[in-house]
């Protein structure tokens, strides 16, 4: 079997390679990314390895030929995945493939305010409508996010600002939502199912706070405001409102739309699905986030 990993320079894509090379060789992965010289090591080790960009969909057919299952990462940028999801999947279908994985978001449907699940759940709909068999991860959000970026900014403000107030989510380490694709890919079954993908404890930032706090041995007083309040908080950092093409923070494509809508989305309970998903796919418990913070003890404190 010939498995697809789009997106495959980037973190997730690397690290789900990695992880798939513990179980296959190198021969039976198609690896898909715009800068195909990224992957030449991976290529050097017998792995095809193919241009295809999610805005070029005659690239992806000929990038997907010959592939029968897929993982599809998604893309990055807000309000733009929706469009370069279509012309994957429909790119999938054209090139024979099977079977797509997708990793999207966890989150309550309904009127979930949340730009990035409004984003997924389109997805979502279109693979269901595509006739393809179809698995979808609903990952939560990063604890790596959480540790690395945003309690580092917190330390070294004192303060942690969030507009989600006391609403709750079960973060989740992303080399548990790698490893929970990587038994997906590469284990029979799995077809027509959605997995949530989620930490093994619902938390509030203000919970969370009081642990970095306690780790780092420095106080965060947290400050719980309205979605304006975080919009000007996110102004006073440089990120744009908007989810436009030539601007990033940190080589990331944030935009404060995007992130207020997901913490007015934690703010509502929206956010509040956790699982035992990740133990299922992986045999393994999810690693909290008191864990991931301890194991990075030495930089929060140095933050």
């Amino acid at each position: 079997m010939a498995i697809i990993i789009t997106g495959a320079s980037g973190n997730f894509g690397r690290a789900t390679i990695e992880g798939l090379l513990e179980r296959m060789p190198a021969r039976e992965l198609i690896l898909v990314t715009r800068d195909p010289s990224k992957l030449q090591d991976l290529a050097s080790q017998g792995a095809t390895v193919r241009r295809g960009d999610y805005d070029d969909y005659d690239s992806l057919v000929s990038a997907f030929a010959g592939g029968d299952k897929m993982l599809l990462i998604s893309a990055s940028k807000v309000g733009s995945r929706i469009p370069q999801h279509r012309n994957a999947i429909n790119a999938a279908k054209a090139a024979g493939v099977g079977h797509v994985v997708y990793t999207s978001y966890v989150g309550k449907d309904g009127d979930n305010p949340s730009l990035a699940v409004g984003d997924h759940r389109g997805t979502e709909a279109m693979l269901a409508e595509s006739g393809l068999d179809w698995t979808i991860l609903r990952n939560s959000q990063y604890t790596d996010a959480v540790i690395e970026a945003m309690s580092p900014l917190a330390l070294q403000r004192g303060r942690w600002i969030a507009s989600a107030v006391d609403g709750k989510m079960a973060q989740v380490w992303r080399e548990d939502c790698v490893a929970s694709a990587v038994a997906v890919l590469s284990t029979p079954g799995h077809r027509n199912i959605i997995y949530n993908i989620t930490g093994p404890e619902l938390l509030s930032f203000r919970e969370i706070a009081a642990l970095i706090s306690e780790v780092a041995g420095r106080p965060i007083e947290y400050v719980p405001v309205d979605d304006e309040g975080m919009y000007a908080f996110f102004d006073s950092l440089g990120i744009p409102r908007e989810a436009v093409p030539d601007q990033t923070v940190g080589d990331v494509p944030w935009s404060s739309d995007d992130m207020v809508s997901v913490e007015r989305a934690v703010r509502e309970g929206y956010m509040a699905v956790i699982s035992d998903d990740v133990e299922k796919l992986t045999g393994r418990a999810p690693k909290s986030i008191r864990a991931f913070a301890l194991e990075r003890q030495d930089d929060l404190r140095s933050a």
